[in-house]
């Protein structure tokens, strides 16, 4: 019988398979992810500290099928995420993703999140959740992507990294853990400057985060987070047109260096989340959480805009397993608040300081919502899975800033869904599970996407004539585990979009946006992972997708036809790893290693169309950023220190080959700047001391 939904109901038999990981996203508790009737992967604690120093999800998480995450070079504007195509419009941060950090939510409201938020290097795992399943989770629910802290060690540890590659990279990291009667700490404070690939692109971070864990007793467990990000200097470098790139991909786009492009922000947030068991079949869990993020932004054309947000929620969740008549069945229910509010205020610049203001007004945006999900064991074969959201998204703009030429830009608009998730799942033996899914999702525009009216000149007037997107998505997968050293997870999806939120226009920094009528997304998704022999480990994860506009459209004066593709979205995605490790793994979960280790990694990626038209104007041909293949090299060493303690020294080499490629677009971009370069060969060296107190 499954043991999702068997567990403290009965002894559950022993599974073939062991390459496995627990998760919690699919069901919103504990549960091995090979049991999760959905497409939804892990990444464990080791993976994360060999993937690199640690300062991008881009290290860790394109090892993901479905996921594409591209490093734009460019900590102004943040990674380019996206889940089955869901956020690869994004001009900046993350949209489309809901993003969650032990519990707490890292998106606002009207779906805008930033990867910078999670601090890697105190993170025991992430979990990536893609397909139907993920619409519970709200607006803008195109996937889910958790991280969770390390839990505090038993006794006091102290841990020091410090890297060093390409480009005047450094990076150093001081971490304390400890566990004092049954109150638990970890403090993990980083650093990472850098001068950047490109001009233009040098960047300064700092990043405290704090998990302190307690309970009164053994059937309560309450975790407060406090997290701190601090960039001072993030100099954005804006996209190349493709004669430039062409003729030097390192410089920065027009006007970025003389007008001094560049983003300074600052955030603060405290959260606690609370777990009690009422008896060995039933729990509530709740969180809150508040939080402070001032963005100050100076852009090419000149201008500047200032962003200072707060934002605060809540959360409340009942989970039980039980049986219904003779049927076992784990269900939970629960409900969501989440409100943000950001003083905007915008104006002229004259090399990159403030000369005058223009604009200044609150936007504010909030959801309600209730939730229930369901899974039950209705044979010794067929699980069903089925839930529903009711979400309400408020968004409302009040403009302080009206001058006779300069019209009141408020607005307010309102967006209610229903979102249900129907799924059966087939449990053909121990090792094979297959399942299928449908679900309903809708997302709204952000506060930013809002920002700016377009008809015959921009405007900076609160834009409610946008709809919101809704979509309907298929999926079916399988999960196939042959013997205790192999898994195999396959899955194919489809996806039906209207009123899709596209951009109308974009350029310096500002961009518009408007519904398209239809779009498609076919694809499938692939991963394996076999233990070759007791030293030798093999990977795969590849995904492909065909993303285009099923009718014709305007925008602007251009005309996007039906079949044109959607830009942003790579054709596949490839990433495939082979590891050696001088001491034998054990059933291809690796102990800590003290010892060597080395890998080798494939990364290839189809092309890319950078704009709704898939043509240049100004090049005169077919927009698209082609396809690359790339090779990166890696090794560590481990040494015992001080009884219990280790030293680790590690080493990359990145795009060994010394490729030219485009490592991500800006989506319409209206002055054709629309490539964002990637780097040659670069290499990161480093070392972690590990040190019990």
């Amino acid at each position: 019988m499954l043991t999702l939904l068997v567990a403290g109901l009965g002894a559950a038999p022993v599974w073939a398979q062991t390459l496995e990981n627990v998760v919690i996203s699919a069901s919103r508790a504990q549960q091995r992810s090979f049991d999760a009737p959905a497409a939804i992967e892990s990444v464990d604690r080791e993976t994360i500290q060999n993937a690199g120093p640690q300062v991008n999800l881009s290290e860790t998480l394109n090892r993901v099928p479905g996921l594409t995450i591209l490093n734009r070079q460019n900590y102004a504007q943040d990674l380019q995420i996206s889940i089955r195509g869901f956020g690869a419009r994004s001009a900046f941060g993350i949209r489309g993703i809901r993003l969650l950090i032990d519990g707490i939510p890292a998106t606002t409201p009207d779906g805008q999140g930033q990867g910078s938020s999670v601090a890697l290097t105190s993170t025991e795992r992430i979990e990536v959740l893609r397909g139907p399943l993920a619409l519970m989770y709200g607006n803008s629910a195109g996937g889910v992507i958790q991280a969770f802290t390390r839990e505090a060690p038993k006794a006091p540890e102290a841990d020091v990294q410090y890297y060093t590659g390409s480009y005047g990279m450094r990076r150093s990291v001081w971490q304390f853990g400890d566990t004092i009667g049954n109150v638990g700490l970890v403090a993990d404070y980083s650093t990472f400057n850098s001068s950047g690939f490109r001009d233009n692109s040098a960047t300064e971070r700092k990043q405290f985060n704090g998990k302190l864990s307690f309970g009164p007793d053994e059937k309560t467990r309450v975790n407060l987070v406090f997290n701190h990000f601090d960039m001072p200097l993030a100099q954005d470098p804006a996209g190349l047109t493709a004669t430039q790139l062409a003729t030097d991909a390192t410089q920065a786009g027009n006007n970025t260096v003389t007008r001094r492009v560049r983003k300074i922000t600052s955030q603060n947030q405290v959260g606690t989340t609370l777990t009690h068991a009422l008896d060995e079949n039933r729990s509530v869990s709740a969180r809150a959480y508040y939080g402070t993020r001032d963005n100050l932004q100076f852009q090419a054309l000149n201008t500047w805009v200032g962003l200072n947000r707060t934002y605060y929620g809540l959360g409340l969740q009942y989970n039980e397993q039980t049986r219904i008549a003779a049927t076992p069945v784990r269900w939970v229910v629960g409900y969501d608040f989440d409100r943000s509010r950001e003083y905007r205020q915008g104006g002229v610049a004259a090399l990159g300081e403030k000369t005058t203001t223009t604009r200044r007004e609150d936007n504010q945006a909030e959801n309600s919502d209730l939730f229930a999900q369901a899974t039950a064991l209705v044979s010794e074969k067929f699980s069903l899975t089925g839930g529903l959201r009711y979400s309400t998204v408020r968004m409302l703009s009040d403009d302080y800033y009206i001058t006779p030429t300069d019209g009141n830009g408020s607005g307010n608009i309102s967006y209610s869904a229903a979102s249900p998730v129907l799924g059966v799942t087939w449990h053909a033996s121990d090792a094979l599970n297959v399942y299928a899914n449908y679900g309903k999702g809708f997302e709204t525009p952000t506060l930013a996407e809002m920002a700016y009216t377009s008809t015959s000149t921009l405007t900076s007037a609160f834009n409610t004539s946008l709809s919101a997107a809704s979509s309907q998505h298929y999926e079916a997968g399988a999960k196939w585990a042959p013997d205790a050293r192999s898994r195999v997870d396959v899955t194919v999806f489809q996806i039906n979009t209207t009123d899709e939120i596209v951009v109308a226009s974009s350029s310096g920094g500002i961009s518009t946006f408007k519904n398209a009528p239809g779009t498609s997304r076919v694809g499938w998704e692939l991963a394996a992972r076999r233990l070759l022999t007791a030293n030798w480990r093999a990977m795969l994860s590849a995904s492909a997708i065909d993303a285009q506009y099923t009718q014709t459209f305007t925008s602007g004066t251009n005309t996007v036809n039906s079949g044109n593709k959607m830009p942003g979205i790579p054709q596949y995605f490839v990433f495939t790893e082979l590891l050696w490790t001088a001491q034998a793994m054990d059933n291809a979960r690796r102990k800590p290693l003290l010892d060597t280790q080395a890998g080798v990694e494939v990364v290839s990626a189809g092309r890319i169309y950078v704009n709704d038209t898939n043509y240049d104007t100004l090049a005169r041909s077919a927009t698209q950023a082609d396809g690359y293949t790339t090779l990166n090299l890696k090794a560590s060493h481990g040494w015992p220190v001080a009884g219990k303690g280790s030293l680790t020294a590690y080493g990359r080499l990145d795009n060994v080959t010394d490729q030219r490629y485009v490592g991500s677009v800006i989506v319409n971009q209206a002055s054709s700047q629309f490539y964002e370069p990637a780097p040659g060969f670069n290499w990161t060296l480093g070392a972690r001391l590990n040190v019990p107190l």
